[in-house]
């Protein structure tokens, strides 16, 4: 793996991760899974970002966590971080955790390669189970994101994404296996700069309208789909600066006031409280009880026989950018 790409498994916050395999954080402590523990021995240190247990030893930090906690060795552990938490590996990099890289070296995105695959998107039978039948996405949403699909050589379905920049250029992609528990889940191809996701939704932004913030391309899709602009940001604990500054930009050129609702663990809400530093616009909503995340609402939304909170997009938002 590219030593910046390891760095970036290694940084992710440690009760974060902690949280998403399962463990009950409270006040830096929590059971320890590693012996018969009824007392909490299992510290984390957030400045060093590090565990370890006053009983049984077990210490070390993301990685070491993951590895013991799922039982699995190093080239799956870091997949399984990678995927849980939509940190952008290359394929190679997917390929080979442990290769070694040049320092410093990182492909361009070829966007011209890839081009051609959304100017007529195509979706297989799992693609379409996935959006229309798990997802209950409208139509609409699908073809204003240019979602496709392709099989590998082993005949597998992948569903592809596209990352546009604010003027529709294309910028990365985002491929997801359709394979449920397969790994990897998430490949993306060299160099692509998968950061904020939807952006040309913000040229179609009237001044004062407001604008979701969601955590991922699937709460993205559901927002769309219940009448909202929305954009997405793939990870709870990768935002990068200049994201959080065109955020800053936008709500200061045309008023705009933001609206989330934080996934329902630790690193929804401690994205919340960074975006909340930047956008003081930002406004919280509160996902009912049993909801993880918005399309858990979303889906819950749309199983009902009369919802009243489910609007449908207007023409305007489902033209293509």
């Amino acid at each position: 793996m590219d030593k910046q790409e390891l760095e970036k498994l290694r940084d992710l916050p440690i009760e974060g991760v902690a949280e998403r395999l399962g463990l009950q954080v409270r006040m830096h402590k929590a059971l320890c899974p590693f012996h018969d523990d009824h007392h909490a021995s299992l510290s984390f240190s957030v400045r060093r970002n590090t565990f370890r247990c006053f009983v049984c030893g077990a210490s070390g930090g993301t990685i070491d966590l993951t590895m013991r906690c799922l039982g699995k060795p190093f080239r799956e552990s870091c997949q399984w971080l990678a995927d849980e938490h939509s940190v952008i590996m290359t394929e190679a990099a997917s390929r080979a955790l442990s290769a070694p890289s040049a320092p410093g070296t990182r492909p361009a995105f070829d966007a011209s390669r890839y081009e051609r695959f959304f100017e007529h998107p195509w979706l297989s039978d799992e693609a379409r189970r996935f959006l229309y039948g798990e997802r209950r996405l409208d139509e609409r949403v699908v073809r204003w994101c240019r979602l496709t699909s392709w099989q590998d050589r082993q005949g597998v379905s992948w569903l592809q994404t596209p990352y546009y920049d604010v003027d529709g250029r294309l910028v990365g992609i985002q491929n997801r296996n359709l394979v449920r528990g397969a790994l990897p889940r998430f490949r993306f191809p060299a160099g692509s700069a998968c950061s904020i996701y939807n952006l040309p939704v913000i040229k179609l932004l009237q001044p004062g309208e407001p604008l979701w913030i969601t955590e991922g391309c699937s709460d993205c899709w559901a927002m769309l789909s219940a009448g909202h602009k929305a954009v997405a940001i793939p990870s709870a604990t990768l935002l990068r600066q200049r994201d959080a500054e065109l955020l800053a930009a936008l709500s200061t050129r045309l008023s705009t006031e933001f609206h989330m609702y934080p996934d329902s663990d630790v690193p929804g809400e401690r994205l919340f409280m960074q975006l909340r530093q930047r956008l003081p616009s930002l406004h919280h909503h509160q996902l009912p009880p049993g909801c993880k995340d918005f399309s858990d609402y979303y889906l819950s939304a749309t199983r009902q026989p009369a919802h009243q909170s489910i609007h449908r997009l207007t023409d305007e938002a489902s033209r293509p950018p």
